[in-house]
């Protein structure tokens, strides 16, 4: 009993450290697609609300399945499948694009502007 107590602990804990590093691996591909309005205006309209409504239903799905994938040991495979896969889809993906992934764009444009901003500060002081 206590060996089959510890392996579940063993078990739970993998999962979790699975868990926390997956989206670290998301983060590590960046998209660089460039979608046109039509493709834009397609999914704002159609697939983000699909999406939207796959994810809350896949939750709920989630927790009525809970007791039953829990006793099977597939946790994991059923949040990735009714949760998690349905979430990235409408959240971490560029509008209109066809991959999902984070677009650094914004934050490189940003980073770009500061250290201009930065370079012209330094020529006024001078």
């Amino acid at each position: 009993m206590l060996a089959h107590i510890s392996q579940v602990k063993r078990q739970i804990g993998l999962v979790l450290v699975a868990l926390m590093l997956a989206p670290s691996g998301f983060a590590q591909s960046s998209i660089d697609e460039k979608p046109n309005a039509f493709a834009m205006a397609g999914d704002l309209v159609v697939a983000r609300p699909i999406g939207l409504v796959m994810t809350a239903v896949g939750g709920a799905a989630f927790v009525v399945s809970l007791p039953f994938t829990a006793m099977a040991g597939s946790v994991s495979e059923s949040a990735e499948n009714l949760v998690l896969g349905p979430a990235k889809e409408t959240f971490v993906r560029c509008l209109g694009c066809r991959v999902s992934g984070y677009s650094y764009k914004d934050a490189e444009r940003r980073r770009q502007r500061k250290a201009e901003e930065a370079e012209q500060a330094a020529m006024a002081q001078q």
